[in-house]
């Protein structure tokens, strides 16, 4: 099927959203729809900075196929691992498509109020749900797309139940937004073949209409407005997007990531999506998946204008709501919280920040584990220490199953977090960053996806934090010799030196270019990070 122009322009017009997206986005307020205004506004809240652990459910009809991230595009492209599988286990993507995955997402043994404990007990003074992720399906009961988890699937407001069960723990609320990629992203769908024995037979979305849900669980739902319909030229031989991206360049045509220029309704459809879920569930934190810029160009400036026009509604005329971005040039910096994605800062940075990142994939992989390739309570802990010495938070995605569980190597993962962060949570949350965030060989290089590179932190390394007069240090291991030598704070005058869950002072000696603080003989050498309080004179 072939979605003309003037098709989608006839469906904006039928949702009222034809036009500028400005007009049916802007509210009055402090903020402007341009990066000086939201630039000069914007300031991350205390509260953002004081919570420093937040946990993210990346979780949608993508964990169907249990295979991990990007499923819903990669299951289209021959010679794919996802593709195989998906052959294997549904069928060939000209019969059985994504779109028949989705009913099988049911969530029948979800039981939120049991995750929630368990994530509060490891530590998170946040929590974000995705509303929705490239595969253009909302999680929550949107008013703008039928293509939501109230109408098929589990069929019931799964972001709305999250967010109702956060607010009654105190903790604080953050939704995901990554539609906006949905336009290029589902391309593949439109694809075939290029080879064997089904070559050049076009996929599912190529050919399907309202009248062919008639009996599936989809009945009365569009398959074009969930796939976003054939929204580039695909010019003959050209099979993938980089390889249509570069035919554009190479002769001299327009190709944008920032706005579907042949589907103005996409566009017009997004900004009510994303109007609704602010509106709806009034989120402290709006994270957008998008680098260098935000959504879909000046759609984007209008919906992070909005969000943070109503946060000033809704908290007094005080700046208290977050939105993210990835990797923003210095023009617009400072517009929306940096988001590091799978990455660090090398150094303390002069603005607030936060790294995200997933225990495994970010939908749920069952071959993680069986393979038991989860990162380990250690790693989290000292990046969470790492993060947080240099002025950041961290956000980590636990991976759910399709039926609302996670699995056991998560559940153990959790505990041992939690029970660290139980003794030692005084030296991460309200802190700020010392003058230096740490000493020892290890260095993390700044950028985003870096973590596969990353070379273990050692028990020689130590990340320092602050809260008032008093200094922590956090050796990330336990030195053998059981004394930490801390070369940092050489200059400084401590009356006290304790550590975290013990009682008493410790044994400290003033070398020349160290403070030499002796540890309890009985600490396990397995634990992952040693924090001690140092009070100053």
């Amino acid at each position: 099927m072939i979605v003309s122009r003037r098709d989608v322009l006839a469906g904006a017009t039928a949702l009222g959203l034809a036009g500028n997206a400005s007009a049916v986005t802007r509210a009055p307020g402090r903020f402007e729809p341009t990066w000086q205004s939201l630039s000069a506004g914007f300031k991350a809240p205390d509260w953002f900075r004081d919570a420093k652990f937040g946990i993210w459910a990346h979780w949608g009809p993508q964990g169907v196929g249990m295979a991990g991230d990007w499923y819903a595009r990669k299951m289209y492209i021959q010679g794919d691992p996802f593709y195989e599988r998906h052959v294997r286990d549904w069928g060939h993507p000209s019969k059985t498509g994504y779109i028949d995955m989705i009913g099988h997402w049911k969530a029948e043994r979800w039981e939120p109020s049991k995750l929630l404990d368990l994530y509060q007990r490891a530590g998170a003074r946040y929590f974000m749900a995705l509303a929705n992720h490239h595969d253009n399906f909302d999680t929550f009961a949107s008013k703008h797309h039928a293509w939501n988890a109230t109408r098929i699937g589990p069929k019931r407001d799964i972001l709305g139940t999250w967010e109702k069960l956060v607010r009654q723990r105190g903790l604080k609320f953050g939704v995901s937004n990554h539609g906006s990629h949905a336009w290029h992203w589902f391309q593949t769908a439109y694809g075939y073949d290029p080879e064997g024995p089904l070559k050049g037979v076009r996929y599912d979305a190529h050919r399907l209409t309202v009248a062919d849900g008639k009996g599936k669980d989809w009945e009365g739902l569009d398959p074009q407005q969930l796939y976003t319909g054939p929204n580039m030229v695909m010019p003959d031989g050209i099979d993938t997007i980089a390889a249509a991206k570069d035919w554009h360049q190479k002769n001299d045509r327009v190709w944008t990531e920032e706005a579907p220029v042949q589907n103005p309704a996409f566009t017009a459809n997004w900004v009510a999506r994303a109007k609704d879920l602010v509106d709806s569930y009034r989120p402290d934190m709006l994270y957008f998946d998008n680098l260098e810029s935000l959504p879909l160009g000046q759609a984007g400036l209008d919906v992070t204008a909005y969000f943070y026009n109503r946060g000033l509604e809704w908290h007094g005329g005080k700046v208290e709501v977050v939105a993210t971005a990835k990797q923003l040039p210095a023009d617009k910096a400072g517009a929306v919280l940096e988001d590091v994605e799978r990455g660090f800062y090398s150094a303390i940075a002069d603005h607030p920040w936060q790294t995200d990142t997933c225990l495994g994939d970010w939908f749920y992989d069952d071959k993680i584990l069986a393979e038991h390739r989860y990162k380990s309570a250690r790693t989290v802990v000292h990046l969470l220490c790492d993060t947080v010495a240099k002025n950041g938070t961290l956000m980590l995605n636990v991976p759910m199953r399709p039926d609302g569980t996670i699995d056991e190597d998560e559940h153990q993962i959790l505990t041992e977090i939690g029970d660290w962060i139980a003794v030692n949570g005084e030296a991460i949350y309200a802190t700020r960053p010392y003058k230096v965030f740490g000493e020892g060989p290890t260095r993390r290089e700044g950028g985003m996806f870096g973590e596969r590179n990353a070379k273990p932190f050692t028990a020689q390394d130590v990340r320092y934090t602050t809260k008032g007069k008093t200094l922590y240090a956090i050796a990330l291991g336990k030195p053998e010799t059981g004394v930490l030598k801390l070369t940092s704070v050489a200059g400084e005058t401590v009356a006290r030196v304790e550590m975290l869950g013990r009682k008493g002072p410790l044994k400290v000696e003033k070398a020349d270019d160290a403070l030499l603080v002796t540890l309890p003989p009985d600490i396990p050498p397995t634990t992952p990070a040693i924090a001690l309080r140092l009070s100053l004179a």
